[in-house]
Parts: structure tokens; sequence; C-alpha cells
């Protein structure tokens, strides 16, 4: 069993490896945030930390704050002599495991940015091969410093030489870093859409969107517009069936069957209905929508799946709001079996 008081930290060296040499040269680690001075200087608390990194750096955003904060604070007052370090180098691709064998300390002079240190004796280094692919995603965390939780038990280990290479094939964290990776993706779309395009500018991107799957669109104008956002059809003049009348909620809550059925009562014969949320829809309104064949619904899922399909025809305006990367990320062997079945 892992002792309970064992605390694990993971910490990044800048976000190209800037710190790499400071670190194991000097056998440290080490934060930014050069400008804030000495940290031991200041009272105990997280609330003077926040109070002088919001004074310090005034250009961030205001839910930034808390959390540069906080990575300050637990450096200089959480982290504890004989707790567990793990550095993930960006620069030899190796684990660095090491333990805390001081207190903060402000050493400016030949920092190299990195001005609030403490010491660590490094006692392995270890290929990332020889983790799983649970283990490194954790230390793939957005912040600087952090503490490991999920994997603890795989470091302490690998301290002890008790750590066994996985093979991919039985490697069951796979399908979890693979899945988590989704979640987040979609987390990011939905909050980018959710906090950017409110109202009127939603119905703008849905139009966009509609274009890159082949469909001209016509956009009420802001304001009251009887429930219809959004007139789509394939031919250039709209004269020419399917038209499709859309509604789109920017909303994160639910529909409910009332407005569901609202748009349906200004869907014409030979007209489709589509109504397209951030949120999800209500049982009895999904209900409504599988009884009537000309007409569609699209919740916040199925919404981000049509994102990324058509991502790539995006305009340059969407694809700075939605910043994504393709990327490849591993399958499970069984996910793997049931793409080619």
């Amino acid at each position: 069993m892992t002792n309970p008081e064992t605390v694990v930290w993971g910490i990044h060296a800048g976000r190209g490896g800037q710190a790499d040499e400071l670190f194991l040269g000097r056998h440290c680690i080490a934060l930014g945030w050069e400008e804030l001075g000495d940290l031991s200087k200041l009272a105990g608390d997280r609330e003077s930390f926040k109070s002088i990194v919001g004074k310090t750096y005034s250009d961030i955003k205001e839910g930034a704050i808390p959390n540069w904060a906080g990575q300050l604070f637990r450096f200089v007052h959480e982290m504890n002599l004989g707790d567990i370090v793990v550095y993930p180098s960006k620069i030899d691709r190796h684990i660095h495991l090491g333990k805390v064998e001081s207190d903060y300390q402000y050493i400016p002079s030949g920092s190299k940015g990195f001005p609030h240190m403490r010491k660590v004796k490094w006692l392995k280094s270890i290929p990332r091969t020889d983790f799983t692919q649970g283990a490194l995603y954790e230390t793939g965390s957005a912040m600087t410093l952090f503490q490991i939780r999920n994997y603890t038990d795989e470091f302490l280990k690998a301290l002890k030489d008790q750590v066994v290479p996985p093979k991919p094939a039985d490697d069951d964290s796979i399908g979890k870093v693979a899945e988590e990776i989704r979640e987040n993706t979609r987390d990011f779309v939905l909050k980018q859409l959710a906090q950017e395009l409110k109202g009127h500018p939603f119905a703008d991107f849905i139009a966009h969107l509609l274009g890159t799957m082949g469909y001209r669109c016509r956009i009420s104008s802001e304001g009251p517009d009887g429930g219809i956002d959004i007139v789509a059809h394939k031919d250039e003049l709209g004269f020419e069936p399917p038209i499709i009348k859309v509604q789109v909620k920017s909303t994160e809550g639910s529909i409910g069957d009332p407005a569901v059925s609202a748009l349906y009562g200004k869907v014409g014969t030979n007209e489709f209905g589509l109504l397209v949320t951030l949120g999800t829809f209500t049982p009895p309104a999904k209900n409504f929508a599988k009884s009537k064949t000309n007409l569609r619904l699209i919740d916040g899922e199925e919404l981000v799946d049509l994102i990324l399909e058509h991502y790539e025809e995006f305009d340059s305006k969407y694809k700075g709001l939605l910043p994504l990367t393709r990327v490849y990320i591993p399958e499970t062997m069984e996910e793997s079996a049931d793409t080619v079945g």
C-alpha cells in the first residue's frame, strides 16, 4: 500500500522546456513569474498571493488569478521536504523523479527567469515508454505545478524499480486517456460557443456550419423573428425544396416540448424544421420530434460532432474562436477491432 502521507507533485519547465537545464543542472525545481519578487515576504494565505498576482499582472483574465496564485502558494507553503517530484522533460523525453530537499528560496541571479526555487535530489531518470498512457497523460497537466493524484502508486513504484513497461495492448489506461481527451475537447468547444456567441452571433455560426455542409442560408435580422433564425436551402434563390427553417438556442440548459412544438408550428407543407442547441432536449421534446418525419433536433453533443467533422472548412474567424489541432490518439484493441469489423 502507498503511504497516505506521500505527496507527489508534477512540474513543467516552461512551455518549451526552457528551464530544463536549470532543473537538472542545478538540481532544483523552479517557477517563473519573476516580476513578483520574493514570495517569502508575503503573508502565508492565498488572498495575499491573489492580491499580488492581480496587481502585478493587471492584463490577465480575472479567472486566471486564482489559478496562478494557487500554484505559487502551494509551491511556497504546501510543498514539504521529502515530497516526491515528477518532471516530464521535453528535451530528453524522460520522466525525472526526485525528492524535495529545501524550503522555498528566491534566487533571481542566474535563474533564467525562474527565480522561485526549491532544491531537489534527482533519484531516477526513466524513459516515458516505461509508464502507462494514463500516468503520462496526468503529467501533461495544463498547469505548471500540480499534484499527481490518480497515478501516484505508479510513480512511487518506479522509484523502487517495480514498474514493468506496459505493452500497448495491455495498457488499460489508453481507453481512459482517449476518452478524456475527447471529453475535454467537447467541453472546450461548448464552453467557447456558450461564452463567445450568445444570441444572434450563435445563429451566424450555425449558418456558417450549414454552409460547410452545402446549404445556402438566409439569417433573420437581430431582434423578434417569429422563432425562425435561419432559412436554409440548396438552390441559389431558395425556391427549391427542401426548405429548412432553423431555430438556434445558445443556452446550455434543457429545451422542452413547448419550444419544439412552437417551432414545428411554423414549418409549412414540404418544409423541414431544425432546432439546434448547446444544451440538451427533454424526453418529451425528443418524443415529439421522433413523431415528425420533417423535424430534427441537434443537441450540444451532436453539434460538436458536426463541428469536428467540418472544422477544416471553417473560415479563419471561427477557427480563431475554436483553435483546434488534429491529433492522433491510441485506440484500445477492442476499438480497433470494432472499426475493422
